[in-house]
């Protein structure tokens, strides 16, 4: 009997362990690590830089596209073509709202895109929601939606 419930009191350890380890499995500050490795890597331009953030299975639905992107070629061309469509393109990212529901995190808030285009600077305001999941030692995107800010109703 005594050692049934040692037993039973190692498992319940091993257990209560592991679930305070998937609780943290993708906090906070990873979160923001990666949020500031993604605007980073955007500057660079270079799409296979920036689709190694993201997770094998991974959905985006970019600010430029009227579809949703669901496999890593489709990441790879909308990439692509943003950087075609935003020379030199860079990202500045304002308020941020992360939160982290056991092996899951998600930050949403906005960010800026600048580019140069003919001489000229411009800017993209844009809204966004990036979802993370743990892989690994790395926190991966496994959702991204961005879209342009609305102008404000008249």
């Amino acid at each position: 009997m005594q050692t049934r419930l040692g037993i039973n009191g190692a498992v319940l350890m091993l257990t209560a362990g592991l679930s305070v380890q998937t609780a943290a499995a993708c906090p906070r500050e990873s979160v923001t690590a990666t949020v500031e490795k993604w605007a980073s890597v955007f500057a660079e331009n270079n799409p296979d830089t920036i689709v190694a953030l993201y997770s094998k299975d991974a959905v985006l639905w970019g600010t430029l596209s009227p579809t949703v992107r669901s496999d890593p070629a489709a990441l790879k061309a909308y990439f692509v073509a943003a950087f075609q469509a935003l020379p030199k393109a860079t990202v500045k990212f304002g308020d941020q709202l992360i939160r982290v529901y056991g092996d899951t995190a998600i930050d949403t808030g906005y960010y800026t895109f600048s580019y140069t285009k003919d001489g000229e600077t411009k800017s993209i305001p844009a809204r966004y929601s990036f979802t993370f999941v743990k892989d690994g030692n790395d926190c991966k995107i496994v959702d991204h939606h961005s879209s342009a800010v609305p102008s404000p109703p008249k």
